[in-house]
């Protein structure tokens, strides 16, 4: 039985081409966004709030990071899809603080490692979506190269 495990670590440079990307792709849909980027663990290491994005959907940035993480790399989305009928469940999850189970936190994923996070709110579930997941792909593109 193994004791330890070696883990691959999303480092503050990698938050930050993370978060970089997903910038550059609000700004390319023309959107004003909040975005965070966590580490495996769901904690955070970086955030923007662009300008003129809602100020209050910036900790909805945040759980939704850290909501990928908690479920083992589900993405938001998938999450509330998997929940879709099950309305004792999704309750629960529902009213649970930090949980956000709606399209917007895309996981971070070296080969099958699950390293980090990006969340992203203050557009539609889809574009929240489109912009964590160009976030995610300036890591996992990089680290591949």
């Amino acid at each position: 039985m193994m004791h330890v495990r070696t883990s691959t670590t999303l480092t503050y440079a990698g938050a930050r081409a993370a978060l970089d990307a997903a910038f550059a792709k609000a700004t390319d849909l023309g959107l004003a966004l909040n975005i965070a980027v966590c580490d495996g663990a769901g904690t955070l290491l970086a955030f923007a709030r662009m300008d003129g994005a809602f100020a209050h959907s910036g900790s909805i940035a945040i759980d939704k990071a850290a909501t990928v993480c908690g479920f083992e790399g589900i993405a938001t989305d998938d999450l509330y899809d998997g929940l879709a009928g099950e309305d004792a469940v999704v309750r629960g999850i529902a009213n649970r603080p930090g949980i956000a189970a709606f399209g917007g936190g895309v996981p971070i994923r070296v080969g099958d490692d699950l390293i980090g996070a990006v969340g992203v709110s203050g557009g539609s579930a889809q574009q929240d979506k489109e912009v964590a997941s160009a976030g995610a792909a300036a890591v996992t593109t990089k680290e591949q190269r």
